[in-house]
């Protein structure tokens, strides 16, 4: 027999409805959607795959050539001598 475990989750407002939204949307039950939102993310399913960190493209130079540049920037001299 297959039992479940009655748990409290706090979640904020806004990700409360749109949870809510999306179990009206799909024709399930709000539980539903949080088993499966939680099965996915512990098996790395497709709600986290590819993904990017959320500091990318914080610290963004503006500068396209970095890359091509390497050797000039790390080993020039920062003091101008």
């Amino acid at each position: 027999m297959y039992a479940m475990k009655r748990t409290t989750i706090f979640l904020d407002e806004p990700l409360l409805r749109r949870a809510q939204a999306y179990a009206r949307r799909h024709g399930v039950s709000f539980a539903t959607v949080i088993r499966e939102a939680v099965s996915g993310y512990l098996a790395g399913g497709a709600t986290t795959a590819g993904r990017l960190p959320s500091v990318t493209g914080q610290f963004d130079s503006g500068t396209a050539d970095t890359a091509s540049r390497v050797d000039e920037l790390l080993w020039r001299d920062p003091h101008g001598r």
